[in-house]
């Protein structure tokens, strides 16, 4: 009998590209065993997805080569199965969630019939595999399961979208599930819903459970064990608690260090100037009510955050504000001046003065235009900002201030990684020199380490150049400490708004502390305080 359910020896893996070998995994070793969550914990490249795709057979040969080691599952190796044995095994016994579950379920098929197929492929009679795709549905938790089978992917939530991935996963009863980022996009709450799902369904199962991850939070709740990589090398393990008050290598202390919701928080300006005044805002969409009497004052040089689940109304708020949709009702004054009635010609110069950071610095940033034309293009628009013989020291200036080398106006935004493609964006915004900058979920997406570096670079702007943040995001530790002031956002409704201790130290309102119970810290002995936490708060 093998030692472990699933061993990974000696394990490298190199791509062959046009600037040369990139060689992302170097020689791994690590275990898992049945009833055990093994979490890999890394930044992006450190070679962590690929170690999974590799288990999975899903590495393109060429231009990828696996030069050395061996994946033994109960004590063979995959390596040296024949195709079609490997392709047996994958569903059935070994089976696989990813990030995006939009981007991994076909968009022209319904969810209950997606859910069947993988049964139906490794044999079983529809009947049966849509008997238990039904099963699972209503096991992980979608509303109405019977009726939701006939649905499409686009008519379900991220967090549904998520829990029909892992019924998907499950319809054979894997011995080993990896989950590959399985909560990044996620909410808070629904993060910690699915977090929770996986745990009661590996206890049910007793299937092993590879959990791939960025978020030191993840490890601490969910792991009982933990490998860390770094550049394609397994550089310490062991467990959540060991890494967390014993880390040895430098690179897990980096990690640990560059984790949010440890610094000082935020006091309030004893003498605020408001900027902006946002009273009664209202949203409809037909009968639909997005917004309800939205009411917030923003001073000069304040951080204002604004959390809330998916649907709560947060990114509307945004749009609005900067008139990229037009509001049902309220008022919006900018510097005494309401913005809402104002036509185009009318609103054009007040642009300038609000900027706004999206999620998704990849989908923002033109693909065609080199960073120069990207953060001059508001110079196009506002002609008297700056003589164009002023723009190419200027954008040098701009992405100094940002952390990046002048010679890299010339590249083009796929040239360079995701924090970097952020800074970009960041660049192009202090372009017009605003007075507020609106961070929609800007940071959400970042390596742990690169999130750092960006909400110091967003800290040292707003204390510099006295620029007023709105603040949009998910990751309260990040909130915590970024934020003045924090707007709790539910159903379209503020449901909460103060001072950030006062939010994180004593919330007033119960949906506010079932938010912060939901958050992870990089702490085990913290994130079981929040477990009970959550436990009691549901009780009760």
């Amino acid at each position: 009998m093998a030692d472990h359910l699933l061993e990974v020896r000696d394990l490298s893996v190199r791509f062959h590209t046009a600037q040369g070998i990139v060689n992302a995994v170097n020689g791994i070793s690590w275990h898992l065993d049945r009833g055990e969550t093994l979490a890999i914990l890394g930044e992006s490249g450190s070679g962590k997805s690929v170690s999974a795709s590799a288990i999975m057979n899903l590495i393109d040969m060429p231009p990828g080569e696996i030069t050395s080691g061996e994946i033994l599952f109960e004590g063979r190796d995959l390596l040296k199965a024949r195709p079609e044995e490997r392709r047996r095994l994958n569903g059935k016994r070994i089976s696989m969630i990813f990030q995006d579950p939009l981007g991994h379920l076909n968009p022209v098929y319904p969810v209950g019939w997606q859910i069947a197929e993988t049964a139906m492929a490794h044999g079983m009679g529809r009947t049966k595999a849509y008997e238990r795709a039904l099963s699972l549905m209503e096991r992980v938790g979608i509303p109405k399961a019977r009726a939701s089978m006939g649905k499409y992917p686009h008519e379900f939530s991220g967090g549904q979208r998520q829990r029909l991935m892992i019924a998907m996963a499950l319809v054979l009863k894997p011995d080993i599930l990896i989950a590959d980022e399985p909560t990044t996009a996620l909410d808070v709450t629904v993060q910690a819903e699915v977090l929770s799902l996986l745990d009661e369904l590996q206890h049910e199962t007793g299937m092993g459970l590879l959990m791939i991850t960025h978020d030191l939070g993840v490890v601490a709740e969910a792991a009982d064990r933990a490998v860390v990589m770094e550049r394609g090398l397994v550089v310490e393990t062991g467990t959540p608690r060991e890494l967390y008050h014993a880390p040895k290598h430098p690179y897990t202390r980096k990690l640990l260090a560059a984790a949010p919701g440890k610094g000082e928080m935020r006091g309030i300006d004893p003498a605020p100037e408001p900027i902006l005044e946002v009273r009664g805002l209202k949203k409809n969409y037909g009968g639909f009510e997005a917004l309800k009497e939205i009411t917030f004052t923003l001073n000069r040089g304040e951080t204002l955050a604004v959390v809330g689940e998916s649907g709560s109304g947060k990114s509307t708020v945004a749009r609005l504000l900067l008139k990229l949709e037009a509001a049902s009702g309220g008022s919006v004054r900018w510097k005494e001046q309401d913005l809402l009635p104002m036509s185009p010609r009318q609103m054009a110069p007040f642009r300038r003065q609000m900027q706004m950071v999206f999620q998704d610095p990849t989908q923002s940033l033109n693909p065609h235009m080199t960073i120069f034309q990207i953060i001059s293009e508001a110079w196009v628009i506002h002609r008297d900002i700056l003589p164009k013989d002023r723009w190419s020291a200027r954008v040098a200036e701009l992405l100094t201030q940002v952390g990046l080398e002048p010679a890299h106006a010339a590249r083009a935004p796929h040239q360079f990684s995701g924090g970097q493609r952020q800074r970009i964006a960041i660049a192009r915004a202090l372009a017009l020199e605003p007075d507020l900058i609106i961070c929609d979920e800007a940071v959400s997406a970042l390596d742990v380490s690169i999130q750092a570096q960006v909400i110091d670079l967003l800290g040292k702007l707003r204390d510099e150049l006295g620029i007023a943040f709105i603040f949009i995001a998910h990751d309260l530790p990040v909130v915590r400490d970024f934020a003045d002031r924090v707007l709790v956002m539910k159903r379209g409704e503020i449901v909460e708004q103060g001072p950030v201790r006062q939010i994180f130290e004593a919330p007033r309102q119960s949906y506010t502390q079932k938010l912060l119970a939901a958050g992870l810290d990089a702490d085990p002995d913290i994130q079981s305080e929040r477990r009970a936490a959550r436990v009691a708060l549901a009780a009760g």
